[in-house]
Protein backbone atom coordinates (compact mmCIF):
# COMPACT_ATOMS: atom_id res chain seq x y z
CA UNK A 1 0.00 0.00 0.00
CA UNK A 2 1.46 3.34 -0.80
CA UNK A 3 0.63 6.81 0.89
CA UNK A 4 -0.20 9.58 -0.97
CA UNK A 5 1.56 12.97 -0.80
CA UNK A 6 -0.96 13.89 2.07
CA UNK A 7 -0.88 11.49 4.06
CA UNK A 8 3.07 11.65 4.18
CA UNK A 9 2.76 14.87 5.02
CA UNK A 10 0.22 14.34 7.83
CA UNK A 11 2.28 11.69 9.10
CA UNK A 12 5.45 13.68 9.07
CA UNK A 13 3.92 16.66 10.50
CA UNK A 14 2.36 14.41 13.75
CA UNK A 15 5.89 12.57 13.93
CA UNK A 16 7.70 16.38 13.88
CA UNK A 17 5.00 17.91 16.29
CA UNK A 18 4.75 14.86 18.84
CA UNK A 19 9.08 14.74 18.95
CA UNK A 20 8.80 18.39 19.16
CA UNK A 21 6.56 18.53 22.30
CA UNK A 22 8.13 15.53 24.13
CA UNK A 23 11.63 17.61 23.68
CA UNK A 24 10.18 20.74 24.75
CA UNK A 25 8.26 19.19 27.94
CA UNK A 26 11.63 17.24 28.80
CA UNK A 27 13.36 20.80 28.62
CA UNK A 28 11.50 22.66 30.90
CA UNK A 29 11.03 20.04 33.42
CA UNK A 30 15.04 19.77 33.09
CA UNK A 31 15.27 23.24 33.59
CA UNK A 32 12.83 23.68 35.97
CA UNK A 33 14.44 20.97 38.41
CA UNK A 34 17.91 22.60 37.99
CA UNK A 35 16.51 25.78 38.81
CA UNK A 36 14.95 24.40 42.17
CA UNK A 37 11.49 25.47 41.37
CA UNK A 38 10.67 22.08 41.44
CA UNK A 39 10.63 22.15 45.74
CA UNK A 40 7.15 23.61 44.86
CA UNK A 41 5.78 20.64 43.77
CA UNK A 42 3.99 22.36 40.70
CA UNK A 43 5.64 24.90 38.42
CA UNK A 44 3.79 27.48 36.82
CA UNK A 45 4.70 29.95 33.89
CA UNK A 46 3.42 33.17 34.33
CA UNK A 47 1.13 34.97 31.63
CA UNK A 48 4.04 37.21 29.71
CA UNK A 49 5.82 33.87 28.96
CA UNK A 50 2.38 31.99 28.06
CA UNK A 51 1.59 34.40 25.69
CA UNK A 52 5.31 35.10 23.88
CA UNK A 53 5.46 31.50 23.59
CA UNK A 54 2.02 31.40 21.77
CA UNK A 55 3.23 34.31 19.72
CA UNK A 56 5.97 32.49 18.63
CA UNK A 57 4.26 29.23 17.58
CA UNK A 58 1.54 31.29 15.50
CA UNK A 59 4.75 32.76 13.74
CA UNK A 60 6.19 29.19 13.59
CA UNK A 61 3.11 27.80 11.92
CA UNK A 62 2.78 30.63 9.73
CA UNK A 63 6.04 30.45 7.93
CA UNK A 64 5.27 26.47 7.90
CA UNK A 65 1.88 27.64 5.91
CA UNK A 66 3.71 30.02 4.20
CA UNK A 67 6.27 27.52 2.73
CA UNK A 68 3.22 25.42 1.41
CA UNK A 69 2.52 28.04 -1.61
CA UNK A 70 4.27 28.03 -5.06
CA UNK A 71 6.98 30.47 -5.65
CA UNK A 72 5.80 34.23 -7.14
CA UNK A 73 8.03 35.22 -10.44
Amino acid sequence: MTMNWKTKTYFVGWLAGTALGLLSAYLFIRSAEDDGEIDSGEVRMNTGTILSLALAILGLVRQIAEAGKPKKK
